[in-house]
């Protein structure tokens, strides 16, 4: 009977919009598992169908020197056909793929490779080596998952499969026989998916169901702008964080990916969840932060840096100066400590620049990413990026991994920064910001790229991405190794624009594409008509500020306007023919300070010999907003008025009325007063006119000064900025060192072991409390001589011991008498800083006045013990569970012969028991013994001058503390 095939989980055919040169592609899901991890192998294969549409890569920790099984033993619960790979074995679906024994894999192209591995036995991680290669060959195709095991091998090979967009599952800690490596990858990553190992494959398929594996663009177009903008206010809301200048396909695919892990299809409904689970908000904010980095990332870019960049730039820097680094998104510290180490290592090639040092500003927008950073602990992994060399030089190996050396940590430090919103840092010489740039839209790269240039100094570094670009500021840096993206700071030929920052960043208003003028406008007979009358009839103007400067000018002006004697001077004052000047300036004053329209009519201007009439219309601009404040002037000509012809009278010289001769000398005498006002105004004009040059050169001054004192404005803006930053930094140290006093006070004092700390000069450090029931010791005895203090032991000789220590660095232990009865065991040590270095001593007292009392009582009871037994008329013999002599009286001395001292701790069978009895007598002891009897036995002995002689024996059967038997008690009376 034939079975029906289920349709397989995820099919390619099914997806027709998959573009054309990914139709071969499919997922890889790269499994890690180590101890414990067959288990869980098989609770996750078990759940698999055999169309799954995926292949499986299996990578466990495996026994080099033994020939692999696992195949075998998979392939007895999996529906899949599993295969041990060999070298350049190309991947299919519906396939399992196990990594050989003594061998480490990698991923090209879909083709599997084997490598012998050239690491120590111990210090291998073949599951961070293959997804590491499985991310960088599948991209977004890239499906990990981490089972059971001890350590932390996959933690880096997930975050690479993250940064590429991919897919990670983590096994629930709680669920995994050894849990190290599930919850490493937990800490080290935001899992997308954590389950018991049996329902792994089926949380998968649900989160395929909503986030398709297969895109059908690279450019994700975002389907509904209203809900994604929504997401982005909620984020800024909960977070402070504006993520609205991220490219909108990254922001999308990560909100993408928490749909699918609450299986949530409508972008509205997430909204919603997100309104509903502030919680969520957090997790997705945590999601956008993509702290994907390594040491050494791109080793040749930093061999670059170590060979040639960096000792060029400290030759320029000379000896006693500091270098200032800069490292925007540091996520997790690994770019920064590699920068400080780098440095250090070419410092110490070139010896003769002494007293030069890096000073490095590290930020990012992640707080919970910078608190890792500053602690400097990094898991085991890194022992893949760095070499064997730099990890004895600038880390020290502890329980959880390795500690950064407090050298390098020193040139750090960290700040919570957002490199949008907050003030950058400045004077800097080397500037690391690589692949940050790729998570930000164009126009943003941009401003950054900009304010990168004016924060660096001159012929300062600044360090990109692989697939990051300087974009339209390429000709404001040097290339120092294009491939590398490596630049330097050039002085620019043109000075590129003034950006707003630190200030916070708004997008300009978008330009709307159908508003924009087409190339080629489509003409009509409307607008060429328009044109032509425009070009013809329209009356002559020119645009002027405020001030009068001209901005523009249209239509013929020549008859009203000229040019100036002497240097050019495009002020409509200065270019006025003359004869209407004074009514032009006032109507001018008035338009600009009342900002309203004003004619002046009929104004005679003098022209080529002649004069013309024109009516000038002085308007104030309010609207189009480019031309607001501006003044339009226009002038029309005025024709003149007809001739009319009279009869010439033949009196020419008729005297005129007296009427007549009283106007013209009153218009005369107004002529002249107006004369001599214009001349005091253009006196005054003048004046005003120098005093105004004066008040100019006197502005120009104050504007110097105010620039200076702006840049210092903005000099000292930074600078408490970044002694905001150390304070933070030295403020989180306080705190560490308040808790670790506080841990080590409490932790002394739950000891009940009086302690005295004293430094070289046996002057005192620190006490506990115990220690004043010894010493009389108060606050204030703190840095004064130990020798000085009253005390109630009986040790005159402490001092010098003391001492002797100091000297010898040998401990020494006594047990010492006080005046009270009581004992203390005294110890005497070095107190060693974490560097190897003697402070001081540590003086310890235990009180063991209970251990000497009862040392006492044991040593009164045991003398009581030995003369019951010697003066006893009986023979007491007290034997082991191995039959050995523990206690012998003086009548069984005299009863066998024997001293006690000869025979003490001897077999009592061999000596007192014929040969041939030997066995029968031992295994009814033996019996007694087992049964814990107290019983009579009778057996032949060997009695003094060598008599066999039959005794009867009263056995009693001696217990230890834990009621187990340990010996016996034989008596006898001998009559």
């Amino acid at each position: 009977m034939k079975t029906k095939k289920t349709k397989p989980a995820i099919s390619l055919k099914e997806k027709k919009e998959t573009a054309e040169p990914e139709k071969s592609k499919f997922p890889i899901v790269g499994i890690g598992a180590s101890a414990g991890g067959l288990e869980a192998l098989e609770q996750f294969l078990g759940k698999v169908p055999d169309n799954s549409g995926m292949a499986y890569v299996v990578i466990q920790h495996l026994d080099p020197t033994q020939k692999g099984m696992l195949p075998e033993l998979l392939q007895r619960i999996s529906k899949l056909k599993v295969f041990q790979v060999k070298d350049r074995m190309k991947i299919k679906p519906n396939f399992v793929y196990v990594i050989p024994p003594n061998k480490s894999m990698s991923l090209l192209n879909g083709v599997l490779h084997l490598f012998d591995p050239f690491e120590a036995r111990g210090l291998r991680l073949p599951i961070d080596f293959f997804l590491r290669s499985l991310a960088d060959d599948q991209k977004e195709f890239a499906i990990g998952i981490i089972l059971s095991g001890m350590g932390s091998d996959g933690s880096s090979g997930v975050k690479a499969i993250k940064e590429n967009n991919g897919i990670i599952l983590v096994q629930e800690p709680e669920t995994a026989k050894f849990d190290s490596m599930p919850r490493n990858a937990i800490s080290s990553v935001q899992v997308d998916i954590v389950a018991p190992a049996d329902n792994l494959y089926s949380n998968l398929i649900d989160f395929l169901k909503h986030i398709p594996v297969v895109k059908s663009k690279t450019d994700i177009e975002v389907k509904d702008k209203s809900a994604l903008e929504k997401i982005v206010i909620l984020l800024r809301t909960h977070t402070g964080n504006d993520f609205s200048l991220y490219k909108k396909n990254t922001v999308y695919r990560r909100i993408e990916r928490r749909m699918g892990i609450h299986k949530i299809d409508d972008i509205y409904s997430y909204v919603h969840f997100l309104q509903d689970n502030p919680e969520e908000v957090h997790i997705l904010f945590k999601e956008l932060m993509i702290g994907v980095t390594s040491f050494f990332r791109d080793a040749a870019v930093w061999e670059k840096l170590k060979e040639s960049v960096m000792p060029s730039l400290i030759k320029k820097a000379g000896t006693n100066s500091v270098l200032r680094a800069w490292v925007p998104g540091c996520s997790t510290g690994e770019e920064a400590y590699s920068l400080a180490i780098v440095f250090k290592e070419v410092i110490e090639k070139v010896n003769q620049y002494e007293g030069l040092s890096l000073q490095i500003f590290a930020s990012d927008l992640d707080s919970e990413a910078i608190d890792t950073a500053r602690k400097g602990l990094f898991s085991p992994n890194i022992a893949a990026d760095v070499s064997p060399k730099r990890l004895s030089r600038f880390f020290t190996k502890t329980e959880d991994g390795y500690r950064i050396n407090t050298e390098i940590r020193e040139t750090i430090v960290f700040a919570h920064h957002n490199i949008i919103m907050h003030p950058p840092f400045t004077n800097i010489d080397i500037l690391s910001c690589r692949n940050l740039l790729i998570y930000l839209d164009s126009e943003l790269q941009r401003k950054l790229i900009g304010l990168f240039y004016y924060r660096l100094n001159p012929d300062g570094i600044l360090l990109l991405g692989t697939s990051e670009t300087l974009g339209i500021h390429s000709s404001l840096f040097e290339q120092v190794n294009s491939g590398m993206k490596i630049y330097k700071r050039s002085v620019a030929q043109i000075i590129p624009e003034q950006f707003d920052f630190p200030s916070s960043f708004s997008r300009p208003k978008l330009v709307n594409i159908e508003n924009e003028i087409p190339d080629k406008p489509i003409m009509n007979i409307q607008t060429l008509a328009d044109q032509l009358l425009l070009q013809q009839f329209s009356p002559a103007g020119v645009l002027v500020n405020e001030n009068g400067d001209i901005i523009y000018i249209s239509g013929r002006t020549g008859k009203y306007l000229e040019p100036a004697v002497g240097k050019a001077n495009m002020n409509i004052f200065a270019m006025l023919r003359p004869g209407f000047q004074n009514d032009f300036a006032m109507a001018f004053r008035k338009v600009a300070t009342k900002k309203e329209a004003v004619v002046l009519r009929h104004m005679k201007i003098g022209t080529n010999g002649g004069t013309i009439l024109v009516n000038v219309n002085i308007n104030w601009i309010q609207k189009p907003e480019p031309l607001h404040g501006k003044i339009m002037i226009i002038f029309t000509d005025v024709p003149p008025a007809p001739d009319i012809k009279t009869s010439r009278t033949k009196a020419k010289n008729t005297v005129a009325t007296v009427r007549e001769s009283e106007l013209e000398d009153e218009l005369q005498h107004v002529r002249e007063e107006i004369q001599n006002i214009t001349e005091e105004m253009q006196t005054s004009q003048e004046e005003l006119k120098s005093t105004n040059e004066e008040l100019q050169s006197t502005n120009e001054e104050l504007q110097s000064t105010n620039e200076e004192l702006t840049t210092s404005k903005e000099e000292m803006q930074s600078l408490n900025e970044e002694l905001q930053t150390v304070n933070a930094e030295l403020q989180s140290k306080v705190d560490d060192y308040s808790r670790i006093n506080n841990d080590m006070k409490n932790l002394l004092n739950s000891t009940d072991i009086a302690t005295l700390f004293l430094d070289k000069e046996l002057h005192i450090r620190r006490y506990t409390n115990q220690a004043t029931k010894i010493f009389k010791l108060i606050k204030s005895d703190i840095g004064r001589p130990f020798t000085d203090q009253v005390s109630n032991l009986i040790y005159p000789e402490l001092a010098d011991d003391a001492l002797e220590v100091l000297r010898t660095l040998i401990f020494i232990e006594k047990q010492i008498p006080a005046k009270d009865g009581r004992w203390f065991s005294t110890r005497i040590m070095p107190y060693r800083t974490l560097d190897d270095r003697i402070e001081g001593l540590v003086i310890t007292f235990i009180n063991i006045s209970e251990s000497k009392q009862a040392e006492e009582k044991l040593n009164e009871t045991l003398q009581g013990y030995r003369l019951f037994l010697n003066t006893s008329s009986d023979v007491i013999v007290k034997l082991s569970a191995d039959w050995k002599i523990q206690e012998f009286n003086s009548a069984a001395e005299k009863f066998f012969g024997v001293k006690r001292g000869d025979i003490a701790d001897q077999n009592y069978i061999e000596l007192f028991i014929p040969e041939p009895l030997r066995k029968k007598t031992q295994k009814e002891l033996k019996k007694l013994l087992e049964q814990a009897k107290n019983d009579k036995i009778t057996m032949r002995v060997i009695s003094a001058k060598n008599q066999k002689t039959d005794i009867e024996w009263s056995v009693n059967v001696l217990f230890n503390n834990m009621q187990i038997p340990s010996g016996i008690i034989m008596t006898n009376k001998i009559v």
